[in-house]
């Protein structure tokens, strides 16, 4: 049984939808950055989904997951060099909150 390509289509949008949401309306810095992996998962499942709707009888084409992996990989590091402002960040102020981040220079 498989899972019709509309369905994950509608799956990435409500995913990527949840992501734009976290975004706007939490100020915790920790918080905006899973949100941005949100989005980034719900590019991926777009990715893959159109690669598998279009795939030439059967063979499935290799160019949605080879678009995932490179977000993946963009994923990745924007996890760590992320991780390490919001530890720089903390150190620094003692807080991960964007309201109080007003400068970035000396605090």
């Amino acid at each position: 049984m498989s899972v019709p390509t509309e369905h994950l289509v509608i799956l990435a949008g409500i995913l990527f939808s949840i992501g734009v949401a976290g975004f706007c309306l939490r100020r915790n810095l920790i918080v905006m950055l899973m949100s941005v992996e949100l989005m980034l998962n719900a590019a991926n499942l777009t990715f893959l989904a159109g690669s598998r709707a279009h795939s030439a009888g059967g063979e499935p084409m290799l160019e949605g997951a080879v678009f995932a992996i490179f977000v993946i990989v963009v994923a990745a590091v924007e996890a760590s060099v992320g991780l390490a402002l919001v530890i720089a960040l903390y150190r620094r102020q003692q807080t991960v909150s964007v309201d109080s981040l007003n400068q970035l220079g000396d605090a």
